[in-house]
């Protein structure tokens, strides 16, 4: 495997160098040796980063937070599993999804109903809690 300039790792990966540069701080990817001041990616290292990118990007989809995905990487003894961890994480993140999902029906609710509203006035519209029983939280 070749070395890589942060760029050249960006557009192999698809990540941005800022955020390749945030994720470092971050504590998500190892800090690269530098060569001229410049971050240069080889070897190890280099498959260590494509790895621990692959994870990171899995772990966004799934709405993970950045001190989340590095208790993934991180957090657990070197002889746990990624299963496992990912297992324990899931079941903390299913009931803040499980929450998401659900606000977001009642904003699509509310949006579908706006839609069918024939209200002339403000003061008598019902999505605005004046009229009707079902007032807006």
């Amino acid at each position: 495997m070749e070395s890589m300039s942060i760029g050249e790792l960006a557009r192999c990966t698809g990540v941005r160098p800022s955020a390749l540069r945030y994720y470092e701080g971050a504590g998500l990817l190892p800090l690269p040796e530098r060569a001229n001041g410049r971050r240069r990616y080889d070897g190890e290292l280099l498959r260590e980063m494509l790895n621990r990118l692959a994870v990171v990007r899995v772990a966004k989809q799934a709405g993970f937070t950045i001190s989340e995905i590095r208790t993934l990487l991180d957090g657990f003894s070197e002889d746990t599993p990624p299963s496992e961890r990912w297992r324990i994480l899931a079941q903390d993140k299913l009931p803040e999804v499980e929450a998401l999902v659900e606000r977001a029906l009642s904003m699509k609710d509310l949006l579908e109903r706006g839609l069918r509203c024939e209200c002339l006035r403000l003061e008598e519209c019902s999505l605005a809690g004046n009229g009707s029983s079902q007032a807006l939280t």
